[in-house]
């Protein structure tokens, strides 16, 4: 019996990773197979365009065209895909922490116009799914965070190796107003996939705690689990 595979998407900052976390424990807790994988994959050979990019070795996110940058993503992700693969025939639970529609946000918010966004996420997904033939996820699930309060809780976290010259963001975490686009991207995804995207929201007049938003994410998959 195959598997699902969830992703966890949404803007910066919004504390995908301590969800995944959350979620993984709850779920081997009642006794599930779980896997999980964080993306991009940083430290592996797979990934190093994805650093150098991030570290504006090719020049500033507005530069980079959006589906070039795609490529250095997507082919991360298909080194990964074998090895989902076997997770889910294998039956398991596989949580991913980022998986395609990151490239939808964070890419896809440098298309202005909403018709030319659609192409390139039409784009996107044949060369993810028909081409590379990464998996498909059963659901994803994004969560929302002002990007201005976002940017400021990556403050927070612990020094990251891929980031160079001592620095506490990477090009996408310090561009403010590359953060907004991808917000709107990202808010515009679920609004038009509805059927296989849920948004969960982590701010309302205040920060959530992380118990808070798991259990608004535990709920949204309750119809799949």
């Amino acid at each position: 019996m195959r598997g699902t595979l969830i992703a966890i998407e949404g803007t910066d900052g919004s504390g995908k990773g301590t969800q995944i976390a959350l979620l993984a424990q709850r779920l081997r807790d009642e006794g599930r197979q779980v896997a999980t994988h964080a993306f991009p994959q940083y430290g592996k050979k797979s990934a190093g365009m994805v650093e150098e990019y991030l570290n504006g070795a090719y020049g500033s996110a507005d530069e980079i065209d959006p589906y070039a940058a795609s490529l250095f993503f997507s082919l991360d992700r298909f080194d990964a895909s074998g090895r989902i693969r076997g997770e889910l025939d294998s039956g398991a639970i596989v949580l991913l922490d980022r998986y395609l529609d990151s490239n939808v946000g964070h890419q896809g918010g440098k298309i202005r116009n909403n018709d030319e966004r659609q192409r390139y996420v039409d784009w996107l997904y044949d060369l993810e799914f028909r081409i590379l033939k990464n998996p498909h996820p059963d659901l994803t699930i994004v969560i929302h965070v002002p990007p201005a309060i976002g940017q400021d809780l990556i403050k927070k976290k612990a020094q990251r190796a891929y980031i160079e010259g001592g620095k506490t963001h990477d090009m996408h975490e310090a561009d403010l107003s590359h953060l907004e686009h991808a917000e709107e991207a990202f808010l515009w995804l679920v609004k038009t996939s509805p059927k296989t995207h849920v948004l969960i929201e982590s701010y309302t007049d205040h920060l959530l705690t992380p118990e808070e938003v798991h259990a608004k994410v535990w709920a949204a998959l309750s119809n799949i689990l």
